[in-house]
């Protein structure tokens, strides 16, 4: 699934789905592609990612997972290129922003991918096939 062997950005809300059982459609088809980025070694995050991360998991799905196995999960998933936003990547992302008229975190995700020189952003936030700062958004379920 991995496309392109470029370095990939997962947007939180895939990663969400892998570990929500309300919908197993797009539950399978997140864990399938995590799974090939895990393989593959293609697959980066931010810190802005594994903060939604511990949030949506312990508070917002229908059936929460609890702080220490979403502990986990985040800890593993820091294994990954990870993308720790300073105050220049803010900047980044006010720019971003403005150009692309985007809220300011979908900005940061993008400010991220960037920094990482990641070839494409996993995510259904924003408009797929479109180019942001020269990266691809592709949306896996599509």
């Amino acid at each position: 699934m991995p496309e392109n062997k470029g370095l990939q950005f997962v947007d939180t809300n895939i990663i969400i789905y892998a570990y929500d059982f309300s919908d197993t459609k797009k539950q399978n088809r997140a864990k399938s592609l995590l799974t090939d980025l895990w393989k593959s070694g293609l697959g980066c995050l931010s810190m802005q990612v594994l903060q939604e991360l511990y949030v949506n998991l312990t508070l917002k799905i229908p059936k929460p997972l609890s702080p220490e196995i979403t502990g986990r999960l985040i800890a593993d998933f820091g294994c990954w290129r990870l993308h720790i936003p300073g105050l220049e990547s803010i900047s980044d992302a006010i720019d971003i922003q403005q150009r692309n008229r985007l809220s300011f975190w979908d900005s940061m995700i993008i400010c991220s991918a960037k920094a990482l020189h990641c070839k494409m952003i996993w995510t259904e936030d924003l408009n797929p096939n479109q180019l942001y700062e020269n990266i691809k958004v592709v949306n896996p379920f599509l």
